[in-house]
């Protein structure tokens, strides 16, 4: 393959990954404490090559930066007020710390409900973790201050976890708003200066507005990608077909 169209085709290769993931991230616009992904690139190391020949005009071309996967980007949505007792937000840094059948997850997503026992859990069934493991509520009327403190008829029920995470890259999507962390765990510590919102949840981080501008602009990129690679694939013919013609 020529260098030429090595690099169309690379183009055209980066633009419809970026679009997958312009795409999934509009997808889940509405999705509760969803996090959206960025794609990141790798620059391979080789700085230049020299074009064959030792004539002073011939140019030193890079090889493109390739796509190397995702990133998170743990940016704080939106807040919206829904007046729902068990709704919680945090306004700040860190996580809900969740105990699922595979072990303790962290969300943003404070959807919660009681459930048959009168545990606070995620919409799932999975149980919110508090400060002293799982919080049971027996009341009608439920309060959970700034500290994540929750109180039912005026006694308190107990205390909400929630932690900063040092390493917070090293999260994975697991599904459902929860994030793994990986098989060596993850450092916990405190989330200072964060603040549990009751009757909020937080929205997704995307901008629907401009992730539509920037998916516009990606596909006439690709539209752009594909008329050069037709145009390449047609020189190329005729430059075959004229092999051994006087």
């Amino acid at each position: 393959m020529s260098q030429a169209l090595f690099s169309v085709a690379s183009g055209a290769g980066t633009h419809e990954k970026r679009l997958d993931v312009l795409a999934n991230n509009l997808s889940n616009v509405n999705t509760v404490g969803y996090k959206q992904d960025r794609l990141i690139f790798r620059v391979p190391s080789e700085e230049g090559q020299k074009t064959p020949g030792d004539e002073p005009q011939d140019l030193l071309y890079s090889p493109p930066p390739l796509p190397a996967g995702t990133t998170i980007d743990f940016s704080q949505g939106h807040l919206r007020n829904t007046e729902n007792r068990l709704d919680l937000a945090l306004s700040g840094e860190g996580f809900f710390c969740i105990q699922t059948p595979d072990g303790r997850m962290y969300t943003r997503n404070g959807s919660f409900a009681l459930d048959e026992d009168g545990v606070l859990a995620t919409r799932e069934g999975y149980p919110v973790l508090g400060r002293g493991g799982e919080i049971k509520i027996s009341g009608q009327d439920v309060t959970i201050d700034e500290n994540g403190d929750v109180y039912a008829d005026g006694g308190r029920a107990g205390s909400i976890k929630v932690v900063g995470i040092s390493d917070v890259h090293l999260l994975r999507k697991t599904g459902d708003s929860l994030f793994a962390p990986p098989g060596g765990g993850v450092n916990e510590m405190d989330a200072e200066g964060t603040l549990v919102k009751q009757g909020f949840l937080e929205g997704a981080n995307v901008n629907p507005i401009r992730a539509m501008t920037e998916m516009i602009d990606i596909m006439r990129g690709y539209e752009s990608y594909q008329k050069v690679i037709q145009f390449l694939d047609s020189v190329t013919q005729k430059s075959i077909a004229g092999v051994g013609n006087p």
